[in-house]
């Protein structure tokens, strides 16, 4: 437990910029991190701490984030973005994918940057994907609920969530066109 601790805080610290780092966040001024990089089990831990330091955070903006190593972890600390009310941005020619897209959406404002991507794709639990299940099934219910908790309706949350699975294999990815970013309310 120490060691993750140590491997979770080892990349505190400051680099040329004068920016404190807590991967795969980075504090670029008194009301704003930047997330770049992948999504693991040490975001929720390195979220608070991000926050512990930069408590005026009120926007999270997103740079290249091409997704997420741990679902539930992921889930979780987009349930704590969307409960503090925090805004979110994809950078200028910034990219989000897979789990950094569910974590996008969590904010209270969202916004895309000029050639900002978005991308989604099935999930997989390693021998099926997302769309060998029913419609019906309570395999989809993880990601649905999600969305009813970061403030879709009922029926946004299904709508995107068969969108996204549909869209591409767990193994590929399809960047959302600007009808479909306008159709499910990627910005608001």
């Amino acid at each position: 437990m120490a060691v993750l601790a140590v491997l979770v805080f080892a990349s505190c610290g400051s680099d040329d910029g004068g920016s404190l780092s807590i991967a795969p966040f980075s504090i670029l001024n008194e009301t704003t991190l930047v997330l770049d990089g992948v999504i693991n089990s040490n975001t929720d831990s390195a979220f608070d701490e991000a926050l512990r330091q930069n408590p005026n955070t009120e926007l999270i903006i997103f740079r290249d984030a091409p997704g997420s190593e741990d679902d539930e972890t992921n889930l979780q600390v987009g349930r704590k973005l969307f409960q503090l009310g925090l805004k979110t941005h994809v950078d200028d020619n910034g990219a989000i994918a897979s789990g950094a897209v569910d974590l996008f959406l969590a904010g209270s404002q969202r916004t895309l940057g000029t050639n900002a991507r978005v991308g989604v794709h099935s999930w997989s639990d390693g021998s099926r994907d997302a769309t060998d299940f029913p419609r019906n099934s309570s395999e989809h219910l993880l990601y649905i609920n999600y969305y009813k908790a970061i403030g879709f309706s009922d029926q946004l949350a299904e709508d995107f969530y068969f969108f996204t699975i549909n869209a591409a294999p767990a193994d590929g990815i399809h960047w959302m066109t600007a009808a479909e970013i306008e159709t499910y309310q990627v910005e608001k």
